[in-house]
């Protein structure tokens, strides 16, 4: 019996594989994931968290590096994708990302979107986009430009410092990635977004960067300090035991 379906279940496992390309239209999506890669960077190997955005229609792409993959971290380098850009996309397509999709049924394609990426969504005015489920190559896109930037853009290199190796990624962008033939389109990024895209964009809105802040809950321990991402914060003795209030920006931390 096994012998008699085993073309059956070799068309079932080809049948899950399957994957229909597809183009959009200029200005139309942006896809979005993180990749991890551990680099060299003032002699030490540290595990860095590279996002990547890619244009949909011209396949032009920015990279940021980050040591995480928080919340905050997603906010801060789809803004800088647009001002790179110069404008927002009508839609970004994202993975399942806990910081940023609560819930994606498989059968029905409900999706539940954080509210603090509903209210990232509306400030600038794109329509927020999820993959199916366990099926990353939907933006596949994006999953090629993530390994292109890992293994080109940094694989065998050492940096000095941290600022060191996001100005290497900036001039990489913008003289290689930018620059090449792009196999799919025979077209370079930069050439075709020019051309096709830049137009097409949504104009970046006046009213500056979304404040992405992240609320914490803490206890104020016996040594007079609240732990946040591994790091201590002196807090006065007279607030032993008692909880606080964090507020956490990309940039700053704040204890009420």
């Amino acid at each position: 019996v096994e012998r008699a379906v085993a073309h059956l279940r070799q068309e079932l496992r080809a049948g899950a594989r399957a994957t229909m390309r597809f183009e959009t239209r200029p200005g139309q999506q942006l896809q979005i994931d993180f990749g991890q890669r551990r680099v060299e960077i003032e002699g030490t190997l540290r595990l860095v968290s590279f996002f990547v955005a890619t244009l949909g229609y011209s396949r032009r792409l920015h990279a940021r590096a980050f040591l995480g993959e928080r919340q905050e971290h997603w906010f801060d380098g789809m803004e800088s994708a647009f001002a790179a850009f110069g404008g927002v996309p009508e839609e970004v397509l994202l993975d399942n990302a806990r910081a940023l999709i609560l819930s994606h049924d498989a059968a029905s394609r409900e999706v539940v979107v954080n509210p603090k990426l509903h209210a990232f969504a509306r400030h600038w005015g794109f329509q927020v986009r999820a993959c199916a489920p366990y099926r990353p190559r939907t933006k596949g896109k994006d999953e090629r430009g993530v390994g292109y930037v890992k293994s080109n853009a940094v694989a065998g290199r050492a940096f000095e410092s941290f600022a060191a190796l996001e100005a290497h990624l900036t001039q990489w962008t913008r003289e290689i990635a930018d620059q090449r033939v792009h196999g799919t389109t025979g077209e370079a990024p930069a050439l075709r977004f020019a051309r096709d895209e830049a137009g097409r964009l949504k104009p970046l809105q006046r009213c500056g960067p979304f404040l992405a802040v992240r609320e914490l809950s803490r206890r104020v321990g016996p040594g007079c300090a609240v732990e946040m991402d591994a790091n201590a914060y002196s807090m006065p003795w007279q607030l032993i035991g008692e909880r606080v209030l964090v507020l956490v920006t990309a940039k700053t931390v704040r204890v009420t």
